[in-house]
């Protein structure tokens, strides 16, 4: 004889509704008493923000030119880590190995004062080069006199995450089965129309959300850049603090600092998930 099915009731969740409620009041609070906080000092916000969003300018120009250069240099880094001639191998191998393993603070002094000053003394001066090509346009008066520190500061940013970028390159198009790039070579395609057409569109959406991460740690490094004396955002913010005597307002300008470099950054992790999702939608 057939017993007959026992259904169970599903337990109350209403406990989390209310845990629901009790987080959103939270955070309204905390939005708001963070808004109130905000007002409180209204005139140093009048004071200092302009200055802060003309350095805050400064690091976004500063680190898109690093990005861009970075993937250069990764890509050309990644290119060589899967060469099957062993010279360029190594090569492209003690590359990623020697600047990840040393601090990128020792690589910025290693650039401005080492590689800097040997060029300059070969008679290579960014500064002088930058004022000339700019003068031909008649507009050398653009050229700030900390020119090389900018340079240099670039260079050394763009050459230390190029080898983490290196990696990312180098496992996306790993990542790829090879039957995809024997299957474009059966049909006909060569190396580069397979990289082109069937691999890189792939290793693209893998390697979004750490390419995403290694672009908003740039921006947070070029704070790095201040010690070369180029007066970005972490530089303004520290000379508009420390002459401070009143430790509640040092304190508001340092986080008024990082307010901006956070609202830098999020914007870059958005379209970053937007992205994702986009490419992932085609597989």
């Amino acid at each position: 004889m057939q017993q007959p099915l026992i259904q169970a009731e599903p337990k109350s969740r209403s406990w989390l509704v209310v845990l629901d409620y009790i987080f959103y009041l939270v955070l309204i609070v905390a939005v708001a008493a963070f808004g109130y906080f905000l007002y409180s000092y209204g005139d140093v916000i009048t004071l200092y923000l302009p200055f802060l969003l003309q350095a805050a300018a400064l690091t976004i120009g500063l680190s898109a030119i690093s990005m861009v250069l970075a993937v250069i240099f990764g890509f050309i880094g990644a290119t060589g880590r899967l060469s099957l001639f062993a010279p360029v191998r190594w090569l492209a191998t003690a590359y990623v190995e020697v600047v990840r393993g040393t601090p990128i603070l020792v690589q910025l002094l290693l650039w401005y004062y080492g590689v800097g000053q040997a060029l300059s003394m070969l008679g290579f001066d960014p500064y002088n080069t930058a004022f000339q090509v700019m003068t031909v346009f008649q507009n050398n008066s653009l050229v700030s006199d900390a020119f090389s520190a900018y340079f240099y500061g670039v260079i050394g940013l763009s050459f230390n995450y190029g080898a983490y970028l290196t990696e990312v390159f180098r496992s996306g198009i790993e990542t790829i089965n090879k039957g995809q790039t024997e299957a474009a070579l059966s049909l006909g395609l060569n190396t580069r129309q397979t990289m082109r057409h069937i691999v890189l569109p792939q290793a693209i959406r893998i390697t979004i959300p750490p390419f995403t991460n290694y672009f908003i740690t740039l921006i947070q490094d070029s704070a790095l850049l201040s010690v070369l004396g180029v007066v970005e955002l972490e530089q303004t913010t520290g000379s508009f603090a420390d002459p401070l005597l009143d430790p509640n307002k040092k304190l508001f300008i340092y986080i008024l600092g990082a307010l901006l470099y956070f609202v830098i950054c999020y914007p870059l992790s958005l379209l970053a998930r937007y992205l994702e999702a986009r490419m992932a939608a085609a597989y």
